[in-house]
């Protein structure tokens, strides 16, 4: 813990580590004023694409907890940066909530539903048949298949949910097209999220409550992990997995020294 408590940059996941639906987790307030308090680099990494960074500062302002909106990076602006840099001024036929519609907006991908370049996938409650056959048809004539992130659930106050990939899945089935997942555990979100904190990744630690997006991320990113038991994984299903993380912990506020 000394080891953890000493590091310089923290990159911590968002659902099931700092708060769960509209509910924030025990010992969160904690950990973020101990984050300040020692000074520390600190970024909320989400695989959630539907909300932009503006968006989940006043989330958790409204929970008590004052962060400022450069502290956050979604799997929705990994996509749009990932899109840019790849077919500048794109096209794409959108399924997702209104986080990915901006992050596309704002670096020039156009939405199209006649001829687009990509179907792009997110998490969205606006899910429909139609939108499932839409996506079929778009890749079916040539368009790119991505999903922003390889999350098949996600936790919330009464369970889990669907999450991208299971939105994804029933396009890729049908088509026989797999999809180009950017979201963690993909080192492009990694590496742009230690870049963002200016530190090296040795003296980083990724914090996280899934074993396959968050722990294997920090892993393959040269990050220390540490497992919160807050979420999605408990005792038992990380053993399902053939790596572990450095540290278990219950749940963020064991941090704080």
């Amino acid at each position: 813990m000394d080891i953890l408590r000493a590091k310089k940059g923290f990159i911590c996941d968002m659902d099931g580590v700092i708060y769960h639906g509209d509910r924030l987790l025990p010992g969160v307030k904690e950990f973020v004023d101990w984050l300040y308090r020692e000074d520390k680099k600190f970024l909320f990494l989400t695989n959630a694409s539907g909300k932009s960074p503006k968006e989940l500062q006043q989330k958790l302002w409204r929970m008590g907890l004052d962060v400022d909106e450069s502290h956050f990076y979604t799997s929705a602006l990994a996509t749009a940066k990932f899109l840019d840099r790849q077919n500048p001024g794109c096209s794409a036929y959108v399924i997702g909530d209104p986080g990915l519609y901006n992050a596309l907006h704002d670096v020039g991908i156009m939405v199209n539903d006649v001829d687009p370049d990509y179907v792009i996938i997110g998490e969205t409650v606006n899910y429909n048949f139609e939108k499932i056959c839409r996506a079929m048809h778009h890749v079916s004539n040539g368009a790119k298949l991505i999903g922003t992130n390889t999350d098949l659930t996600g936790p919330s106050e009464s369970g889990i949910f669907p999450a991208c990939r299971a939105l994804v899945a029933p396009v890729e089935i049908t088509t026989g097209v797999s999809a180009y997942y950017v979201g963690k555990p993909n080192p492009l979100m990694m590496r742009t999220g230690i870049r963002m904190l200016g530190v090296h990744s040795e003296e980083a630690v990724m914090i996280g409550d899934r074993m396959d997006t968050d722990i294997i991320a920090g892993i393959e990113s040269g990050l220390d992990t540490v497992l919160v038991l807050s979420g999605v994984t408990t005792r038992e299903t990380m053993k399902l997995y053939p790596y572990r993380p450095r540290i278990i912990l219950d749940g963020v506020g064991n941090i704080p020294g």
